[in-house]
C-alpha cells in the first residue's frame, strides 16, 4: 500500500509540473530552418531545447526541468545576432509570430503582453518627457501631464501584474520622475543619481537578461555632463561612470560582471573609444576573465588591442642574404602593405600576381608578404615570381608565431599601415587593396 501510495504522489508531483511549449510561426518560411532555446543565466545562456522549422512554423516542448525566467530563441547565426527574448513562466503555452520586416507579435502569452505592452508604454512617455526639454524651459500644462502619465503607466503596471517575471522588469525599471518641475540640467542630474534605485541587480532572472547590461550601458555612456567638449574629456567621464558601475555589480557573480564588462568594452570599441577599451579591460575585464577561467576572451581582447586601427603594427622580420630586415626599422614610406599567404594556397596563387602587377608602380608603398608554410620549398619558389615584395616567412602556418600574433584565419589577409606603421584599413581583397591605395 505505501508503494502504491508513493508511486501515486510521484505521479501527482509530475501532473502538476506540465510540460509546456513555446510555439509559432517565421516568415518568411524559407529563411528559417531551426531554432533552440537556450535559459538565460547570470553566467550565460544554458541550452534547454531545439527543433526543426517546417514550412515556416516550429514547437518546443520545454523540459520538465526547465526554470520559469527569460529565455533566448536563436534562429540562425551567428546567434548573438539573430535571437528572440521572451518570458516562460511554465504556467502558459507561448505563442508567437516572427517577421523579417514587422519584427515580433505575442499570440499567446498574457505575460509576454503586459511585458512589451509597459515598455512600449513607458518607452512613449518618456521619449515625450525628453522632447519637452528640446524645446522648452518653463514650466506648462504639457509637462505636468507628461509626468502624470509617467506616474500612472509605472504605478498601474506595477500594481496589476504583481507576483509575475514581468513584475521584476517592470519594478526595476522605474525610473526617476520628477515631483515637480526641473530645468533639464537639474533633472539630468536627479536622473544619474538615481539610476540605481530600482534596478535589483542580485535578481538572477535579471542577471540572465539583458535588461540589467542594457542599463549599465545605458548610464555608462549616456549619464555625462552636457558641456563636453572633448574626446579627452568624454573618455575620463565615461570611466568615471564605469567605476560606479563596477562598485554596484561586485556582489553580483564573477560570470555576470564579466558579461557586463565585456558589453561595455564592446560599446566602446563600436563608438571608437579605444581609450574607454583599455581602461575596462586593463582595470576589470581582464581580472575577472582570468578568475572565471575564460583565458580565451583575454586571448581574443589583447589580439583585437594590438590590431586596432591606429596601432602601431607588431614587428616582422625577414631575411636578405644572411642580413636580418624589420618592418619597424625599414625605411619611411608613404603606407606599408603586410600580406600574409601560402604558396599552397590556390586564392593566393590567383591573387599575389594580380595584386603585384597593380602596385608595382607605387614608389610610396612598401610591401612585406608573409608566407604561413611547413616549409620553405615552394615558398622559395613562388616567392620569386613576386620581386619587389620584402619576403618572410613563418613555418608551423597557422601556429606560427605571426599567425596567431596578427589573429590570421585565412589566406590572404591584408592589413594597410600609414607612414607611422599604424594600421589603417583592413581589406578584404586584392582589390579593396588597390581602392584604399587610389583614394
Amino acid at each position: 500500500m505505501k508503494v502504491f501510495i508513493s508511486i501515486c504522489l510521484l505521479l501527482f508531483s509530475l501532473s502538476i509540473q506540465a510540460q509546456g511549449s513555446i510555439a509559432g510561426n517565421f516568415s518568411p518560411p524559407k529563411d528559417f530552418k531551426w531554432i533552440i532555446a537556450y535559459e538565460l543565466t547570470p553566467n550565460g545562456e544554458r541550452y534547454s531545447v531545439d527543433g526543426a522549422v517546417r514550412d515556416g512554423s516550429f514547437e518546443l516542448e520545454m523540459p520538465l526541468t526547465a526554470q520559469a525566467g527569460m529565455y533566448r530563441l536563436v534562429y540562425a547565426v551567428p546567434q548573438d545576432e539573430f535571437y528572440i527574448d521572451i518570458i516562460y513562466d511554465k504556467k502558459e503555452d507561448v505563442k508567437i509570430n516572427f517577421n523579417l520586416q514587422d519584427g515580433l507579435t505575442i499570440t499567446n502569452s498574457e505575460e509576454n503582453k503586459w511585458y512589451r505592452e509597459y515598455f512600449s508604454k513607458i518607452t512613449s512617455a518618456q521619449d515625450k518627457l525628453i522632447e519637452f526639454y528640446e524645446t522648452n524651459s518653463e514650466p506648462n500644462k504639457e509637462y505636468n501631464s507628461i509626468l502624470k502619465e509617467l506616474n500612472t503607466i509605472q504605478t498601474t503596471f506595477e500594481e496589476k501584474h504583481a507576483a509575475t517575471i514581468a513584475h521584476k522588469f517592470i519594478k526595476a525599471n522605474r525610473s526617476y520622475i520628477p515631483a515637480e518641475f526641473e530645468n533639464l540640467e537639474t533633472f539630468l542630474k536627479n536622473k544619474k543619481q538615481h539610476h540605481f534605485d530600482h534596478l535589483a541587480i542580485n535578481d538572477p532572472v535579471l542577471q540572465g537578461s539583458n535588461f540589467l547590461i542594457d542599463k549599465f550601458a545605458s548610464y555608462v555612456f549616456s549619464a555625462l555632463p552636457t558641456n563636453i567638449t572633448t574626446k579627452e574629456q568624454l573618455a575620463i567621464e565615461v570611466n568615471k561612470n564605469i567605476e560606479t558601475t563596477v562598485a554596484q555589480i561586485k556582489p553580483t557573480p564573477i560570470g555576470f560582471q564579466e558579461r557586463a564588462m565585456y558589453q561595455l568594452w564592446q560599446i566602446a570599441e563600436a563608438n571608437g573609444m579605444p581609450t574607454v577599451q583599455d581602461y575596462i579591460f586593463n582595470n576589470h575585464l581582464k581580472k575577472l576573465a582570468v578568475t572565471n577561467n575564460n583565458q580565451k576572451l583575454v586571448d581574443e581582447i589583447e589580439m583585437a588591442s594590438r590590431l586596432r586601427i591606429g596601432t602601431v603594427s607588431p614587428d616582422i622580420t625577414w631575411q636578405v642574404d644572411g642580413k636580418t630586415h624589420s618592418l619597424l626599422t625599414m625605411e619611411a614610406a608613404e603606407n606599408y602593405l603586410l600580406v600574409f599567404w601560402s604558396s599552397t594556397c590556390s586564392h593566393c596563387l590567383k591573387e599575389l600576381p594580380q595584386l603585384h602587377k597593380e602596385v608595382e608602380d607605387y614608389e610610396n608603398l612598401k610591401i612585406i608578404a608573409v608566407g604561413l608554410e611547413d616549409d620553405d620549398v615552394n615558398w622559395k619558389e613562388v616567392s620569386a615570381t613576386l620581386p619587389g615584395f620584402n619576403h618572410a616567412i613563418a613555418l608551423g602556418r597557422w601556429e606560427s608565431e605571426y599567425a596567431k600574433t596578427f589573429g590570421i584565419q585565412s589566406t590572404p589577409t591584408y592589413f594597410i599601415l600609414d607612414s607611422e606603421k599604424r594600421f589603417s584599413a583592413k581589406p578584404e581583397s586584392d582589390k579593396e587593396v588597390v581602392e584604399f591605395l587610389e583614394n
